[in-house]
């Protein structure tokens, strides 16, 4: 299938390592030019030059914090100069989880609930906003926020939190982008495997149908037709990638 990629716009944030990376590379070997966006210069420095002798795609790259609407104004101003317009946004850049126990009621506090926010829900609207004006002046885009299944279980207050929130702001974005021609959807990756992922990690039970974890690469197929002209049917939905989930039935 064609997913009509050639020479589109691309920005994805978080872009410089795990999910991110897994998506950028993707949607480049599509036909996209895309820019990612990251804090660590080196690592984005590494994935500006591996992404580009993988793919032969116009690759460049930013540092910014999410947390700053500073930044993320620049950022993204940045990036539209220098591919020539933003049409699509991919939100990826967040805290990971998985890696550390989550905390539990008593100790949770104010400082470490914002920070959650401010990086997952907050970064994306920041982007968002920034991104969105250039697709309003195109007539067309596509906006995919990348969260998780946290959304839909329980175990970690702060992953179920800024993950159901993400969700509600995809809804609300895509029903005041529509008009617009721009497209807003949500993903809900499980357990994935990065070049972050640890043998005891992936050495764990997944609890979904295919019994393994998804691996980085296939949740980018999934967002890369969600940035499609052909994925114009699904906007203000969430797409979950986890291979699986078993036991609950969402509708």
């Amino acid at each position: 299938m064609d997913l009509e990629l050639e020479s589109k716009r691309a920005v994805v944030t978080g872009g410089s390592r795990g999910i991110g990376k897994a998506i950028a590379c993707e949607l480049a070997a599509e036909g996209a030019d895309v820019g990612i966006a990251a804090r660590d210069e080196q690592r984005i420095a590494d994935a500006v030059a591996e992404l580009t002798e993988l793919t032969g795609q116009r690759i460049v790259g930013v540092s910014c914090d999410t947390r700053e609407d500073v930044s993320v104004r620049a950022m993204v101003a940045t990036l539209a100069e220098s591919l020539g317009g933003v049409e699509i946004l991919v939100n990826a850049a967040a805290m990971p989880g998985g890696f550390a126990p989550p905390p539990r009621l008593a100790d949770v506090t104010a400082d470490a609930l914002w920070a959650e926010v401010n990086t997952k829900v907050m970064g994306y609207l920041r982007c968002a906003r920034e991104a969105a004006p250039f697709m309003i002046t195109n007539g067309w885009g596509r906006i995919i926020n990348i969260s998780g299944l946290a959304a839909r279980q329980t175990g970690s207050i702060f992953g179920s939190i800024r993950n159901v929130a993400v969700s509600a702001m995809t809804k609300n974005l895509a029903d005041e982008l529509g008009p617009h021609g721009i497209n807003v959807t949500v993903v809900h990756p499980g357990a994935t495997r990065t070049e972050r992922t640890t043998p005891e990690l992936a050495a764990r039970p997944t609890g979904n149908a295919i019994e393994r974890m998804v691996e980085a690469h296939e949740v980018a197929y999934v967002v890369a037709f969600l940035a499609s002209p052909k994925s114009i049917g699904i906007t203000g939905d969430a797409i979950a990638c986890g291979g699986g989930a078993r036991g609950a039935i969402h509708y």
